[in-house]
Formats: structure tokens, C-alpha cells, sequence
């Protein structure tokens, strides 16, 4: 089989280096791909956007399956245009990924179905959302309705924050036409999990539990980025959790977008709040979270080639994951100045160093080669992962990794997994 993902980052390093390692499989394509992965696949200089030209490409080359990676191609509507001509694709259609791409969409399902969620209201206008807040009270969350790479949650601490967040995304300075709609929710207070699920629309096969650290400092402080690492499993989700999770949410949503004519294939994640037993729902995404799919794919025993073309074909029932007992952590490395105004060009020194450790894989995040260096191009540059026998000894190895590698202003956080060691 030839394979080609889509997408040049940390997630797509991850679906290289494991579809790289099914038998099934005789050669993996990449676009844009990333200096990384060029040891595993070969790249194929195309923009995830440039949908046409990604469909010729796999056309001319005999492609057998294509797995995208990143949400805007999906909300583009890459799977429906590669289905039109005949082609396997893994993932959402356009009308189905609106799951992600449309936040007040999800909300309103969420609703519809009886997904347990936050109380919640999408606004157009200032007044009226200003007249939320007041009624709901501090602190607020302020969501931009449209993609937003992941940035576009404010949880705003008092009035004025809130305000400003609103005036900011329904004014169209903060994300575009991202923001020209926002959702504003009550704050949930809890333990934040990521649920993956891998469905053909009836059949839900969930992964691995993991858990996201979004937050850009230790501690959980400072602005939300696209997630500074993860880790699995998240003992917060316990067996009941699970069951919860499974039922409330997954089943109920998977089958509200059939009920709504959307049918849903593809890896469904949903954003969890874990209180004292009690799961609500933050968020769905329609691909695998950033950095959760390095921790999960490394913990993932079976070939995971059978399950993409499975729900490709429209039909998963029989297959199953298994998964090896190991904990796994990855650490993010971020370029100074993420989330804001980064600088790129740095030259990353000891990859090599970090690459021989015992249970560690660097996957390649923002990167990109520059006189035959590679150098960070990208807010989050590398997700540093290892596997060990419990989530402590995954925490040291992750780190031991990481004092190898460094550049000018490199930032990452240093409780990675902290959450887990307290619950166990």
C-alpha cells in the first residue's frame, strides 16, 4: 500500500512513524511533511489547503489510502473532494467536520442530543452577549465560533476581560471571521481529559485516555496555546469515566450527526471536564489533538493501517486496539515568544543526543532545514516522547530528552504529567 498523510506537524510526525511500521505498507508519502519526517516518509512539497493539487498528486501516484492530520483540509471538504473521484481518504466530510469548525454548531448538537456540557449562548451582537455575562456571572469562557488553531478560548476572570474578548472577536480583530460569532459558557472547574474515538459513523472504538496541559506556564498559567504536552493514560478517567464517556457522549453525538444526515467517520475527540465523577463536554475536534496523538500512538500495540482503511471503507465492526500497558509523556518545546510573536530560524542543537536514549522519539513539530541545520520554524517546535513503566518513569525519560536539546529563548513547561503522579 502507498500512503499519504496530510500535514506537517507534530501529529503528522506521530501518523507517520506509526503507519511507517505496518507490513501493509510499502511507502508513506507526507505533504508538507517536515524535516523529521523525512526519515520516515518521503515529503511532497503541497499546502494542506492546496486541495486540488493534493488530489492530483494522489491520483498520479497510486495513492491507496490518505489520512489527513490537521482541521482546515477537513473543513475545506478534502475527504468529499477524494471520495468524488474514487478515492480512500480517513476522516470527516466537510458537513461533518463543521463539529469542530463551527463551535456554536457543536454547542447546539451537544443540546439537541443530551451531550452533557456547559450552560451556554452564541451571540452575534455586543449588547446582547454583554447581557450573558452579566446574568452568568465570573469567570467566563469566551470561545471564537470558527477554527482558530486551538487559541481561540479566553477565559476571561472578570467583566472587563470578558467584554474585551467579545469586542475584540465580534469587532474581527482578534481571529477574523473566526470571531464573527462568539460562545460564551459558564466556567466548569474539574480535571480536563481528551477522549479519542475512531468511528465509521455506528461503530465507536475509543483509544487510549490522555490528557492535554493547554496552558502555556507550569501550573496551568498564562495564555492557552494548542497544548504544551500530554500524557497517557490519564488516570482521571477511570473505568466509570470511561463508561460515561462511551455513552453520553460519544454514542449520543455519533449518533445526533447521523440523526442530523452528517454521518460521522473519522477520529472523533472530544474535550472533557472531570468532576468528582461527573463528566461535561468542553469541545469536540474532528483529528487526532496535538500534541495527545504522539503519547497515543506510541502506546498503541496494534497496526493501526487496518483501522484507517476500515472506516475509509465505511465499515469498522470486528477491529480493535490494543494497547501495551506503558505509560507515555510528551513534552512540548515551544520557539520564544509562543503563543504570541515568535521567532524562527534557530539552529536546534542535540537532537542527535536525545534521539539514542533508551524509549524516547522526537517528533518534529515547527522545523524546517536551513544549511543543512535544522532550525525552528514554528511556535511549537518538537514534541520530545518516551514510554516507560509507569507515568513517573516516562516523566523522567521525557525529560532527560529534553535537557539534550535546546536553542536560543527555547520554552517548555516542566510539570508535564504532574496531574497524574497526584492521582496515583
Amino acid at each position: 500500500m502507498k500512503v499519504l498523510v496530510i500535514g506537517g506537524g507534530g501529529r503528522e510526525h506521530a501518523l507517520v512513524w506509526k503507519i511507517a511500521q505496518s507490513p501493509l505498507v510499502e511507502k508513506v508519502y507526507c505533504a508538507p511533511g517536515n524535516p523529521g519526517i523525512a526519515d520516515l516518509a518521503e515529503n511532497v512539497p503541497i499546502k494542506v489547503d492546496q486541495l486540488e493539487k493534493l488530489l492530483a498528486f494522489a491520483l498520479e501516484n497510486g495513492i491507496d489510502l490518505t489520512v489527513v492530520g490537521p482541521e482546515q483540509p477537513l473543513s475545506l471538504g478534502i475527504v468529499d473532494l477524494f471520495k468524488e473521484h474514487g478515492l480512500k481518504i480517513f476522516g470527516p466530510r466537510k458537513d461533518a467536520a463543521i463539529i469542530e469548525a463551527s463551535k456554536a454548531f457543536s454547542k447546539d448538537l451537544m443540546q439537541k442530543y443530551g451531550v452533557p456540557t456547559a450552560a451556554y449562548g452564541v451571540f452575534t451582537e455586543i449588547a446582547a452577549a454583554e447581557e450573558f455575562i452579566d446574568r452568568t456571572g465570573v469567570p467566563i469562557v469566551v470561545k471564537a465560533d470558527g477554527l482558530a488553531a486551538g487559541k481561540g478560548v479566553i477565559i476571561a476572570q472578570t467583566r472587563a476581560e470578558a467584554m474585551e474578548a467579545v469586542t475584540d472577536m465580534l469587532s474581527g480583530n482578534a481571529f477574523g471571521a473566526a470571531g464573527s460569532r462568539v460562545v460564551i459558557e459558564e466556567f466548569l472547574t474539574g480535571e480536563e481529559a481528551s477522549f479519542l474515538a475512531i468511528t465509521d459513523g455506528t461503530v465507536i472504538l475509543p483509544l487510549a485516555s490522555a490528557q492535554d496541559h493547554k496552558a502555556i506556564y507550569d501550573g496551568d498559567q498564562g495564555p492557552n496555546t494548542g497544548g504544551m504536552g500530554a500524557y497517557s493514560p490519564a488516570p482521571v478517567v477511570t473505568a466509570e469515566v470511561h463508561e460515561i464517556a462511551m455513552r453520553e457522549v460519544l454514542r449520543r453525538t455519533v449518533d445526533g450527526m447521523a440523526a442530523e444526515g452528517r454521518p460521522y467517520q473519522g477520529v472523533l475527540y472530544a474535550g472533557l471536564m472531570v468532576r468528582d465523577g461527573q463528566v461535561k463536554t468542553l469541545e469536540f475536534n474532528a483529528r487526532f489533538g496535538d500534541p495527545e496523538c504522539q503519547p497515543l500512538l506510541m502506546r498503541m500495540k496494534s497496526d493501526i493501517v487496518p483501522v484507517l482503511l476500515a472506516v475509509a471503507n465505511g465499515d469498522l465492526s470486528g477491529l480493535s486496539l490494543e494497547w501495551h500497558q506503558q505509560a507515555t509523556v510528551c513534552v512540548v518545546m515551544a520557539a520564544e515568544g509562543y503563543p504570541g510573536e515568535i521567532r524562527s530560524g534557530d539552529a536546534i542543537e542535540g537532537l542527535e543526543a536525545a534521539a539514542v536514549l533508551d524509549g524516547v522519539y522526537v517528533f518534529h513539530a515547527g522545523t524546517t532545514m536551513k544549511d543543512q541545520r535544522c532550525v525552528t520554524n514554528g511556535g511549537r517546535v518538537l514534541g520530545v516522547t518516551a514510554s516507560g513503566e509507569n507515568v513517573q518513569a516516562a516523566i523522567d525519560r521525557a525529560y532527560k530528552a529534553v535537557s539534550c536539546i535546546t536553542w536560543p529563548g527555547v520554552q517548555y513547561r516542566r510539570d508535564i504529567g504532574k496531574k497524574a503522579i497526584g492521582r496515583i
